[in-house]
C-alpha cells in the first residue's frame, strides 16, 4: 500500500514547512519538499492548506471501562475505535485503575490486541490502582520481559482515599521490579501514578527518591492539574527533573472547585521554568469522573472522553498562546520519548505513519492516518470498529 500525501505543511513536531510525504504501507519513507513518484495502486491526497502532524499518543485511558465507584451500574464501557481516531489519536496506552477485581489483566490486553486489529497500536500498564500489584504472570518483572503489550506498571494510587495507602517501601519494589523489567525487555518499564486530591501530594514519591537509588524518571504522574496545591507542588517536582501529566477529560464542576485547565497548566508551567519535555497531556478515557462530598461518598458521575486530548492542545495554542509545536509535543514527542515508543511520536523517514491533517487557524482534525491507512476523512470515519 502506498501513499502520497503532497503539499503539507509538516510538523515533524518541529516545523519543516510545505513538504511531500510518501508512506510505504505501515511507515513513512520519505519526506522530501517535492516527490514525483508513480505505482500502480498508489494513493494521492491532496493536503494543500492543510497541516500534517504526528498521530497522538494518548498514554492513559481505561480501554475496558473504569469507575465503579457509585456500584454495578456506575461501571464505564469499553472505549470504541472511533473514540480514539476521532480525535486524532493513533496510539494508546489501556490503564485499569480503581477496580482491579472485575477489570483485569487479560482482559485488558484482549481490548489491546482488539484495537490492534481494528488499526490502531495500542499498549497497557500491568496492573491497577491496588498494591500489591496484580500482574497476569505473578510478577511485574515478568509481565515486562513475557507480555510484549506490556510497557510499564500502574496506575498505582497515591494520596487518595481510594489507594490502598502504600508506604514508600511498597512503592520502591514497585519501581525497582518496573526498571529491571524494563531493563532486560528493552521497554519503558515506567510507574503511572494516580495522585489523587490529598495534600500529601507527591511526597510518597519524593521520599522514594530520597531513600533508595531509583531515579525519579522511574515515575510517571499523572492527574497533576486535579486541584491548585498539587498543580504548585508539580511545578516543584518537575523543576527537580520529575516528569508531570496533566488529565484533559474533566466537567465544569471540577474547573469550579479548583482544577487547573489543561491549556492553563501548560503555560503556567512553561512561564514557571519547566523544561517541555517533562510535561504531557493524557485523557484518562472512558474513565468516571466522580463527585465525592466531604465524606466521601459519591454524589455525581461523568464520562472522560478521548476526544479531549487534541481539543486541550487546541486550547493551549489558541487561547494560551503556547507556540504549536510545543503544544503539539506533549501528546507526540515527549510521551514517545518517556514510554520509550521508538516508532512514534514524530513524522520521519522509518517511523509508523500515524498521521493527522488539520485545517489551518482552526486546528480542527480533518484527516486520521493510522500505520498508514486511512481512519478518518474529512472528518468522518472511514474505518469503524467491530460493534460500532
Amino acid at each position: 500500500m502506498l501513499t502520497l500525501i503532497k503539499n503539507a505543511d509538516v510538523y515533524d513536531p518541529v516545523h519543516l514547512g510545505i513538504k511531500d510525504i510518501l508512506i510505504a504501507d505501515k511507515r513513512i519513507a520519505a519526506i522530501e519538499d517535492h516527490i514525483d513518484f508513480n505505482a500502480p495502486g498508489l494513493m494521492t491526497i491532496d493536503a494543500r492548506g492543510k497541516i500534517a502532524v504526528p498521530g497522538f499518543i494518548d498514554s492513559h485511558v481505561h480501554i475496558i471501562g473504569g469507575g465503579g465507584e457509585g456500584s454495578y451500574r456506575t461501571r464505564t464501557p469499553e472505549l470504541q475505535l472511533t473514540d480514539a481516531t476521532l480525535g486524532g489519536v493513533t496510539t494508546l496506552v489501556g490503564v485499569i485503575g480503581t477496580d482491579g477485581t472485575t477489570r483485569t489483566m487479560p482482559a485488558l490486553i484482549a481490548k489491546a490486541r482488539g484495537l490492534e486489529e481494528e488499526g490502531i497500536t495500542c499498549y497497557v500498564h500491568t496492573g491497577s490502582y491496588q498494591v500489591p500489584v496484580k500482574t497476569l504472570t505473578g510478577k511485574i518483572e515478568d509481565d515486562l520481559i513475557l507480555i510484549d503489550r506490556v510497557i510499564g506498571a500502574g496506575e498505582i494510587a497515591i494520596s487518595d482515599h481510594r489507594s490502598s495507602q502504600p508506604t514508600a517501601q511498597e512503592l520502591a519494589k514497585i519501581a525497582s521490579a518496573s526498571r529491571i523489567g524494563g531493563m532486560l525487555s528493552g521497554k519503558a518499564g515506567i510507574v503511572n501514578v494516580h495522585v489523587g486530591d490529598s495534600h500529601d501530594h507527591l511526597s510518597l514519591i519524593e521520599e522514594v527518591i530520597k531513600t533508595t537509588d531509583i531515579p525519579i524518571k522511574q515515575f510517571y504522574p499523572t492527574h497533576i492539574n486535579r486541584n491548585p496545591h498539587l498543580f504548585e507542588a508539580g511545578i516543584s517536582y518537575a523543576k527537580k527533573g520529575g516528569y508531570v501529566d496533566f488529565t484533559t477529560s474533566s466537567i465544569p464542576k471540577l474547573l469550579e472547585e479548583g482544577e487547573v485547565k489543561c491549556a492553563t497548566a501548560l503555560k503556567r508551567m512553561l512561564d514557571a521554568g519547566v523544561n517541555s519535555s517533562l510535561i504531557t497531556f493524557t485523557s484518562d478515557g472512558q474513565a468516571s469522573l466522580p463527585d465525592f462530598d466531604e465524606n466521601g461518598d459519591l454524589i455525581g458521575l461523568q464520562l472522560g472522553k478521548v476526544t479531549s486530548l487534541f481539543e486541550a492542545v487546541r486550547e493551549a495554542v489558541i487561547e494560551e498562546g503556547v507556540e504549536f509545536s510545543t503544544a503539539l509535543r506533549v501528546i507526540t514527542q515527549n510521551p514517545a520519548k518517556i514510554l520509550k515508543l521508538s516508532q512514534k511520536g514524530e513524522l520521519k523517514p522509518g517511523k509508523d505513519a500515524d498521521l493527522v491533517l488539520l485545517e489551518p487557524e482552526t486546528y480542527r482534525i480533518n484527516t486520521v492516518m493510522a500505520l498508514g491507512k486511512v481512519m478518518v476523512e474529512a472528518g468522518t470515519p472511514t474505518v469503524k470498529g467491530s460493534f460500532e
